[in-house]
């Protein structure tokens, strides 16, 4: 089959690699129509690659049909179409009992020491082969897939895979009051959909904050209020905007839908010199280096506590990879900061959110997809993504 496979930083290729087979009775062989090009696989393409195999293939967010079953899966048949969560869970232990599925006892990388496995991402995550790919091995499938009615296109279920519930859980755990303010840093596809799920779910406020013309376009014109970056010379700036918005306060909740990558703010030059570093280093090296002493980024999360309310919430959803990164206590007891933060337990929220697919369009995911290309094209899409450039917000891959 053809696969979009990692050999390195900025560097990933379509190639042909071995179909995938049924390994455990649990297992089930999925072809993708549709696989979705996330902000996450970003951090692999650029800071991650030292937790990576040259080889590996990427990508976590898959839709498509269900070819082969084993003999434990007995609630699909082939023929079935099944979107796919991103975490690999097995729906019976207790953490998948708490509604935890990122934390599922079942598959958690317990030699990485980390939480579930995750498709196609890093050894920290299990090295699961991913999505972006004509077939798919779902392990854990007598739980994972979610069967999808036929006849809607792939984008009304595809964001069920990672995006809808990711950014569902961002606006869940900012715990925003009825008729109360967020700000959301960040207008990517997981920010630009908790903007649209905030709004939904009551928020009378919503300040979308992004330094992209295209993304803050597409924001307003769902009705959010946006901050451009780009009209402020630091951080502590755009945090007085942002306070003057909401009555001198600042917002209830933010939601950091921007994670390690953010630009400038405070330690942002050490940060990426350690970031770049880890290139030159042979990959064991680097690889313990980014485990161990990894240093993220903090603009965006900077941002976000000095921007939140005293008594507000913090909710992270961008990811973080850091080990050593300084955090600014002082401030965070000072304010009282709640801080919540996690990847996303896809099948906690499902039940919620679909709903909203079944019965009209209210969150917009039919059109949320600003570019669909094939997967012969990923190479092309992955840099074009990376540089934000011809108004790429979300692009969706399709074998």
């Amino acid at each position: 089959m053809k696969a979009l496979v990692w050999h390195g930083k900025r560097d990933v290729r379509v190639e042909r690699v071995p179909d995938p087979e049924l390994v455990r009775p649990t297992d089930a062989i999925v072809r993708i129509t549709s696989s979705g090009l996330c902000g996450s696989d970003l951090h692999l393409y650029e800071v991650l690659g030292p937790l990576m195999n040259p080889g590996d293939i990427l990508g976590h967010e898959p839709m498509g049909v269900v070819e082969e079953v084993g003999n434990g899966v007995s609630a699909l048949k082939p023929g079935d179409r099944v979107v796919v969560p991103f975490q690999i869970a097995c729906g019976n232990c207790f953490m998948c009992d708490q509604g935890l599925q990122t934390q599922c006892e079942t598959t958690q990388v317990r030699d990485q020491k980390m939480g579930a496995a995750l498709f196609g991402y890093t050894n920290l995550y299990g090295a699961v082969p991913g999505a972006q790919a004509e077939y798919l091995r779902v392990p854990q499938a007598q739980y994972g897939p979610v069967r999808i009615p036929d006849g809607p296109p792939d984008d009304r279920y595809l964001f069920l895979s990672d995006v809808l519930p990711t950014a569902w859980q961002a606006v869940r755990y900012a715990d925003v009051p009825e008729g109360g303010s967020v700000a959301v840093l960040g207008l990517g596809p997981i920010g630009d959909m908790s903007c649209r799920v905030a709004t939904h779910l009551g928020a009378a406020q919503v300040i979308g904050v992004d330094l992209v013309p295209e993304r803050l376009e597409r924001a307003r014109a769902r009705g959010v209020e946006t901050v451009d970056l780009n009209d402020f010379d630091d951080r502590r700036e755009v945090a007085d905007a942002v306070r003057e918005m909401t009555g001198g306060r600042g917002p209830d909740a933010v939601i950091d839908a921007v994670g390690m990558e953010a630009h400038g703010g405070t330690g942002s030059g050490t940060a990426k010199a350690l970031q770049d570093m880890t290139g030159f280093l042979p990959q064991k090296w680097a690889g313990k280096l980014v485990q161990k002493a990894g240093v993220d980024r903090l603009g965006a999360l900077y941002l976000a506590v000095d921007m939140v309310r005293r008594g507000g919430t913090v909710s992270l959803s961008g990811v973080y990879g850091g080990m050593t990164d300084p955090m600014p206590m002082l401030v965070l007891f000072d304010k009282q900061v709640q801080l919540r933060m996690g990847q996303a337990n896809v099948k906690r929220w499902i039940p919620e959110i679909m709903p909203l697919l079944e019965d009209g369009d209210p969150l917009g995911v039919d059109d949320f997809a600003t570019h669909h290309l094939p997967l012969d094209r990923a190479p092309e899409a992955y840099a074009m993504f990376q540089k934000k450039e011809d108004g790429a917000v979300k692009v969706v891959l399709r074998p």
